[in-house]
């Protein structure tokens, strides 16, 4: 495999679904179904802006498979979004999904857009303008958003609002990640970073190495990695680095870690206000006892992964370890929890929204984070035995966990 096909996040997700496929016994027919989504969506939204002139945005929904039931998976606004990246991300949450043992497939989609230049008023208009482009794949049983980078609560209310105007009906079960008096569920925002404090938890214990003043190096300063920051200082740990787009910010003895939960801006930046900082690639190779790439894909490469100062890795980011890395850190003993574990814990919490918005029966806090931990524990422990048993790296072992029950339904639904 050339650099090029290691660093293609859709051509890497391949090959390892592939490898998983055939570790269960399916043939070449199932791994060309499921290599590859079943529909993909592209839309032109036409955008009133402010100054009075209108501006066309690209948007993508994906749908992998939905032979287990409706697919699920959020929706980003970002100028990066690419048709590849969309493809790979709602192969992923069908991953997700299946180490969960959820009643769904896999979606995801995004817009081409930078929401940090935009006004209130015109992302309201491209978040409505987004749900009209898509509104005929999508709904409650067939296709459920979610937030994802840049999106957030508000964008999925005015999102709900305007799927709930073309259908002429209320459909909160129609998307989650939504304000709580708009159906939302408790517990939905910090999901992810619960979900991984779980899996960090689960890690130490099998590295023999005690919570309490743990060394946490977290890549990545936003939803996920800013709760993680917090949960973690809570917990006793030891949060030594953080990073943000700009820099990064290191203190051997632990970070104030309220103080910069307090500066941080909407979008999670706060390392600019600090003179002295380091890089993210500095970062990456902090001596630590857990690194949390919390970013963006590709952060850990064949280049940097022998460098790495890590007892564990737990990737709260899609796809931030390229699969040579995979292998390197692996052969050096570095436990490493993939994505698909990792960061299942915000898929996990939206299916609690839509179980509650379906019942109409709300639960406390409380219980949603029993129920995520248990959820989430019994998804370590199935892909670390096939880790251990079939001996495959916990990449293959999670994607091995995470393919199997829809390679099962398409089979006895005679698709293949």
């Amino acid at each position: 495999m050339n650099k090029h096909e290691a660093n293609d996040v859709l051509l890497s997700t391949q090959i390892v679904i592939e490898q998983a496929l055939m570790r269960l016994g399916y043939d070449q027919t199932m791994i060309e179904l499921l290599k590859e989504p079943m529909r993909l969506l592209t839309v032109r939204i036409p955008v009133r802006m402010d100054d009075g002139s209108t501006k066309v945005f690209t948007g993508y929904r994906s749908q992998h498979n939905d032979a287990v039931g409706p697919t699920k998976g959020g929706v980003r606004f970002h100028p990066a979004v690419t048709e590849n990246e969309v493809k790979a991300l709602s192969i992923w949450m069908s991953l997700k999904c299946g180490i969960a043992d959820l009643p769904y497939g896999g979606g995801k989609g995004g817009v081409i857009c930078d929401p940090r230049t935009m006004s209130f008023l015109e992302l309201e208009r491209l978040s409505r303008g987004y749900v009209r482009a898509v509104s005929q794949i999508v709904g409650p049983n067939k296709d459920i958003p979610a937030p994802d980078v840049m999106t957030n609560s508000q964008i999925m209310a005015w999102m709900m609002d305007e799927y709930s105007r073309i259908r002429e009906f209320d459909s909160p079960g129609f998307i989650t990640g939504k304000p709580l008096v708009l159906g939302g569920s408790k517990g939905r925002e910090t999901a992810t970073a619960r979900g991984v404090v779980i899996m960090i938890h689960e890690a130490l214990r099998l590295k023999g190495i005690a919570l309490e003043n743990a060394r946490i190096v977290i890549q990545g300063f936003g939803n996920a990695g800013s709760y993680l920051a917090k949960f973690m200082h809570e917990s006793g740990a030891r949060v030594i680095a953080i990073s943000d787009v700009n820099g990064a910010l290191y203190n051997k003895d632990g970070l104030d870690i309220e103080y910069l939960l307090d500066r941080r801006d909407s979008f999670g930046n706060v390392t600019n206000l600090f003179p002295k900082t380091i890089t993210n690639a500095e970062l990456l190779e902090l001596e630590c006892d857990v690194l949390v790439p919390a970013a963006i894909e590709n952060q850990i490469t064949e280049q940097n992964a022998p460098n790495l100062r890590a007892a564990v890795v737990v990737e709260a980011a899609n796809g931030p370890t390229t699969l040579e890395a995979t292998r390197i850190l692996t052969d050096r003993g570095v436990l490493l929890i993939p994505d698909v574990l990792a960061s299942s814990g915000g898929v996990i919490v939206s299916y609690f929204e839509w179980v509650q918005n379906n019942q109409g029966y709300y639960w406390d806090e409380q219980e949603v984070d029993d129920k995520l931990q248990i959820m989430m524990k019994r998804g370590f422990e199935h892909v670390y035995d096939i880790h251990r048993t079939r001996k495959v790296d916990m990449r293959l072992a999670a994607y091995m966990a995470g393919v199997r029950k829809m390679a099962e339904a398409v089979r006895f639904r005679g698709w293949v």
